[in-house]
């Protein structure tokens, strides 16, 4: 039986298509699940404490990432935030962007860091998932924090830093566990 060249392509192109994305997912499916710890780290000279959680969800062709982390303070109080960002790939090989507004066609697209909204992305090296922002204020310094969690046994080691204007101002490192 003799194949035709014009079936064949549509075949050929369908693949090239679907391969890349099967490896996204793959690379995703590694780091999919929840996950918390807790954390000690020195501000200021003070101790402080952090609970924190991380669930990273698959969806569609990208994927959802949330976050919370809950502060204790010395004098009792606590301060807790939780994010949630989609994410969905970019024309860059294991580059997501973040798809946190929609533009006038409905397409979910970053956030723009000349208005004062944090521009947000992520991306898989290896064993390695890193989630980047960076906020410019309303003089031009800017903030970029660095969240990056490894595989390890048992869950994620996250390393967290933040920089303002270039300089190292804090770090946290922690283990979260998987809870699922």
């Amino acid at each position: 039986m003799k194949l035709k060249t014009h079936l064949l392509l549509p075949l050929v192109a369908m693949i090239m298509v679907f391969i890349p994305l099967w490896g996204m997912a793959a690379e995703i499916d590694r780091f999919e699940g929840t996950f918390t710890g807790q954390a000690e780290f020195t501000v200021n000279g003070a101790a402080q404490k952090r609970d924190m959680s991380t669930t990273i969800k698959a969806q569609n062709d990208g994927f959802v990432l949330s976050w919370t982390s809950v502060t204790f303070r010395s004098d009792g109080r606590t301060k807790e935030a939780t994010y949630t960002i989609q994410f969905v790939p970019s024309a860059r090989d294991n580059i997501f962007q973040s798809a946190m507004k929609k533009n006038l066609f409905g397409k979910a697209t970053p956030l723009d860091p000349l208005q004062g909204e944090p521009f947000v992305w992520a991306r898989f090296e290896g064993d390695m998932f890193s989630v980047f922002s960076l906020f410019i204020n309303e003089t031009g310094d800017y903030e970029v924090q660095e969240f990056h969690r490894s595989l390890a046994e048992g869950g994620l080691d996250l390393l967290f830093r933040r920089f303002r204007n270039g300089t190292l101002d804090r770090e946290i490192k922690t283990l979260l566990l998987r809870q699922d």
